[in-house]
């Protein structure tokens, strides 16, 4: 399999990234693609909550731990990680998005909502499109329309097939 196309859902808290991921992804696994999700998290967050097992290893000073029923797992570690690698830990996706990500090197779809944000905060060099309710244009940008998850996600299948854009 190819490498997959790595696409940055970005956009300013609370502008519906997550709304959006969460509603692309039916769609586009209905069109047969395979799709892995990476999150930032601008703050700690707690792996596991403190009454399950996992939780109590991490809280005893385990420096991993890791859980798994057959059909899916997760590992968790204390130690400094990146996107790039998080990224290589789904070699069987079509398409990762990463969730965030707004101020990195990563081509993206930026959300701005209104009366959440006004206007795009991303390099525009790095957007493939702008997901809106409001009237914005960036020149050369294509503007997809935010409560139409069914055009965000032909969006990212032309991607998907035809490539990324090149500069």
């Amino acid at each position: 399999m190819d490498k997959p196309l790595v696409v940055a859902v970005s956009g300013v808290k609370n502008s519906g990234k997550t709304t959006l991921i969460e509603a692309v992804l039916p769609l586009l696994a209905e069109a047969g693609l395979n799709v892995a999700v990476v999150k930032h998290d601008g703050h700690t967050f707690l792996s596991d909550p403190p009454s399950t097992d996992t939780g109590r290893f991490m809280a005893a000073g385990a420096a991993g731990t890791a859980i798994f029923d057959g059909e899916k797992y997760k590992i968790v570690k204390k130690q400094p990680v990146s996107e790039d690698y998080l990224i290589t830990q789904f070699p069987e996706a079509h398409l990762i998005l990463l969730e965030g990500f707004k101020y990195t090197r990563w081509p993206k779809l930026e959300v701005v909502r209104r009366g959440n944000s006004e206007g795009p905060v991303s390099d525009p060099a790095t957007l493939l499109a702008l997901v809106t309710d409001l009237p914005l244009e960036v020149p050369g940008v294509p503007v997809l329309p935010l409560n139409r998850p069914e055009e965000t996600a032909a969006f990212l299948l032309r991607l998907h097939k035809e490539g990324l854009p090149h500069a």
